[in-house]
């Protein structure tokens, strides 16, 4: 089944009189369960690719359809209630809530999606035995170190089942054995 496709996605910024050519008439279809990775050099428009596929930004050009729905036209609320209901992110800095432990940050994607609270316990601690923090859900993101802190970004971003995971650079501000557990963590739970 296929889960995202862009047919010629042409994506520019402008910033005063400059304007900058980010996606230029791109094309990619991603079918349920593959595992893909968005390589290249900075700058080559990764970043962007992902901001359309994740409703986060509309082309200037083409259509982006996420689940057999063409969100190209969708406006803000319609993309917020997609990207809820469908995506998972993972960011590069993590993007914790600083006040809120590994168990809250977890937890807020199911309270936002109107889980009842056993339901959403059973889940969180689910997911957080799943990265190997279940003994870490009290700790708050400065508790943490950066390796367990992207173990908690990736336990949210799959807290409320999406059917997809984006992730842009999830590993690129961990150390080499954080980065391969944070990237075998991800494929284990593709499968």
């Amino acid at each position: 089944m296929e889960i995202i496709r862009l047919e010629n996605a042409t994506k520019k910024y402008k910033i005063g009189e400059v304007e900058t050519l980010a996606l230029d008439n791109v094309s990619l279809t991603i079918n349920e369960g593959e595992f893909t990775a968005l390589v290249g050099p900075s700058g080559s428009g990764k970043t962007t690719m992902l901001q359309l596929m994740g409703c986060l930004d509309r082309p200037n050009s083409g259509v982006v359809c996420i689940n057999g729905k063409d969100v190209t036209r969708f406006n803000a609320n319609q993309r917020a209630d997609l990207r809820l209901a469908t995506i998972g992110f993972i960011f590069q800095f993590f993007a914790l809530i600083p006040v809120l432990n590994a168990y809250e940050n977890v937890e807020l994607p199911l309270l936002l999606n109107g889980l009842n609270a056993k339901e959403r316990r059973t889940r969180v601690m689910e997911l957080l035995d799943a990265v190997g923090l279940g003994d870490r859900a009290k700790h708050r993101p400065d508790q943490m170190s950066g390796g367990e802190q992207q173990r908690v970004a990736i336990a949210r971003a799959l807290a409320p089942r999406p059917v997809m995971v984006l992730a842009d650079e999830p590993t690129a501000n961990l150390d080499t054995a954080n980065g391969e557990q944070a990237m075998s963590i991800m494929q284990r739970l593709n499968e």
